[in-house]
């Protein structure tokens, strides 16, 4: 099947998106002087579910799938290796043992998180893709705002609930992993909602440039 070069850079985003919020997660972080924390995440993960509302709203939701697929295979792949890095016998240099230990630390989480990340990931993608798509079919080309907001909530709140009480299970109490689900799914929310004139600029600039493709 031959693919357009705007469905291809998006394509590309999603995965890179993907993958690089995976490696920033264990980064938690206080939102000021509240009693809430962040994951580093929340810097990069809510454009894959813009590049997600994109992919459905121009190309339609097999499209979209295709895509979802592909970054949950890539997510997996660097995951996996990550993990297996971390297997890897200690430096000849004690100076490199600090660094070692460091990426370890970090990366050692990998396997856990790749496997948290298929199941939310594949979860929150599907269902955000599915609720743009039925909201479509039901009224057109209008509301695509709304499509966006109310997909984005539904998939931000499937991915944050089976994501983060998998990998912070036993290393953050429960009230803090009750925090972060709730602070994360109303920030990504509210992210898209702030970033929307953009996504619906884009969406439509995209449109015209290919009104004549066809992919479901």
């Amino acid at each position: 099947m031959k693919h357009s070069t705007t469905y291809v850079w998006l394509a590309v985003i999603f995965c890179v998106c993907l993958v690089s919020s995976n490696l920033f997660v264990p980064r938690t972080w206080q939102v000021g002087t509240l009693p809430l924390q962040l994951s580093g995440a929340i810097l990069i993960f809510p454009i894959s579910y813009i590049v997600n509302d994109c992919l459905t709203e121009i190309y339609g939701y097999k499209a979209a799938m295709r895509v979802i697929v592909m970054g949950f295979v890539m997510s997996l792949f660097v995951s996996l290796m990550a993990g297996l890095v971390t297997k890897l016998p200690a430096p000849l240099y004690e100076d490199n043992l600090a660094l070692s230990d460091a990426f370890n630390s970090l990366f050692g989480l990998a396997p856990r998180t790749a496997v948290a990340s298929l199941l939310a990931f594949f979860a929150g993608s599907t269902v955000n893709a599915r609720i743009m798509s039925v909201m479509k079919e039901k009224s057109g080309e209008k509301g695509f705002g709304f499509r966006a907001i109310l997909s984005s909530l539904g998939g931000e709140s499937v991915d944050s609930l089976i994501f983060f009480p998998m990998v912070f299970a036993g290393i953050m109490p429960f009230k803090g992993i009750v925090s972060l689900v709730f602070t994360q799914v109303i920030c990504k929310t509210l992210y898209e909602l702030i970033i929307l004139p953009l996504t619906a600029f884009i969406v439509r600039l995209i449109k015209k440039k290919e009104s004549n493709v066809q992919y479901e």
